[in-house]
């Protein structure tokens, strides 16, 4: 009896371990790429590891394909740079296995700052004032403090800077900070100075003006869809990654992202970030990431099992069976990093105990932990020294 197609999931950290959990108590044989330790890895629903250099992963790709015979094998990327890699390649991919990722004319403008900026005035959709500074002298463009710095697309930014975006309060900072970067191998092209929209604090000690419409998008809709407000990240004020989400019903995020989805014609998973703006109440586009994003295993707890709903999907199955009313007030929390950052909001005076407390009641879904396959956790813990000192915690 021939196996059915597998998966092959592209890093091991939580999102990875999400997509593996999500398609392996499925009985989908899953394998695993990464370049370094993961707690992915160490997962019961994982097949096979294999480890590979960041510079040669296109042709480990093709490589696997000819010695593992993963014919119609489905990929998960879980970063922006291999989704760009795939995207760019896909009809050379395609050849061997099932490619959710758009083609690169698509991808590049959600990729891409820049580019995602010009598709959302054109189509009406609201951002936060924005400037590209490669035209204008710094001391020419018309800005309103504070601002944030940050890079297109994050590549050599990230990796850099351990920082998704460099804050100024005023202009004299914003000069010090763009010198900065120019020392970077990256050039003023590259970057964008957007205002900061004021957030106002939840009830649960962190902002309350983050959102995200998630989905899985086909043909001009959303076969299954979530929208959430993400109450805590690290670092609070520009997170690299949220650490407590919950779910909410605004309808008007699925308006907009959706509108942007047709747009492009988009096939596959998704999740379009926007900010409450108090000022002119509006919810404001932040951008777009064309793959799981982090807290997809939200969905599994409350009825949206997503990187599963995919597989499907592919396969050519009707998604209705798998699709369940969606339960409400539920809550996702990635447990050590979130922990870490409340303590530290606690000693800096900008959170509270009683607030941290309160939001911890009601249903959770946890980003690593879990009672049937713990392993992860646990050597998560391990890896704490090495994460910190790689990604900052």
């Amino acid at each position: 009896m021939m196996q059915k197609p597998g998966a092959i999931v592209i890093g091991g950290d939580y999102q990875g371990l999400g997509i593996i959990r999500s398609l392996g108590k499925n009985g989908i044989p899953v394998y695993l790429l990464d370049t370094g330790p993961c707690i992915g890895k160490v997962s019961k629903f994982t097949s096979k590891f294999f480890a590979y250099e960041e510079t040669t992963l296109l042709e480990f790709l093709f490589n696997l394909a000819h010695k593992e015979k993963l014919n119609n094998w489905v990929i998960y990327p879980t970063t922006d740079e291999v989704v760009k890699l795939i995207a760019i390649n896909k009809n050379e991919l395609e050849k061997y296995y099932k490619i959710p990722t758009p083609k690169w004319e698509v991808t590049e403008i959600l990729y891409n700052k820049k580019l995602t900026c010009k598709l959302a005035i054109d189509l009406g959709i609201p951002i936060p004032k924005t400037c590209f500074p490669e035209s204008e002298s710094i001391d020419k463009l018309e800005l309103q403090f504070p601002v944030i710095i940050k890079p297109l697309s994050k590549g050599i930014f990230y990796k850099l800077t351990k920082k998704k975006a460099l804050k100024a309060r005023n202009r004299k900072e914003l000069i010090k900070v763009v010198e900065a970067v120019r020392e970077l191998p990256l050039p003023l092209s590259e970057i964008m100075i957007q205002e900061v929209i004021p957030q106002t604090k939840s009830a649960t000690g962190g902002p309350s003006n983050l959102y995200s419409f998630c989905s899985l998008f086909k043909e001009g809709k959303a076969l299954a869809k979530l929208s959430a407000r993400r109450i805590r990240q690290h670092p609070m004020d520009f997170g690299r990654a949220s650490t407590f989400v919950e779910t909410v019903d605004i309808p008007e995020l699925e308006m907009l992202g959706t509108k942007l989805l047709s747009k492009l014609d988009y096939y596959g998973l998704s999740e379009v970030e926007f900010m409450w703006d108090p000022r002119d109440k509006t919810y404001k586009l932040l951008e777009v990431n064309a793959r799981t994003w982090g807290w997809h295993t939200f969905g599994s707890g409350i009825g949206l099992d997503f990187p599963f709903l995919l597989y499907k999907d592919l396969m050519g199955e009707n998604l209705a069976q798998y699709i369940v009313p969606l339960q409400k007030d539920v809550k996702w929390i990635r447990i050590l990093t979130d922990t870490g950052l409340v303590a530290y909001e606690i000693l800096k005076g900008r959170m509270k105990v009683c607030e941290y407390i309160a939001s911890l009641k009601g249903k959770k879904e946890y980003a690593v932990w879990s009672y049937q396959d713990p392993l992860p956790f646990l050597f998560e813990i391990f890896l704490l020294p090495w994460l910190f000192k790689t990604r900052g915690f």
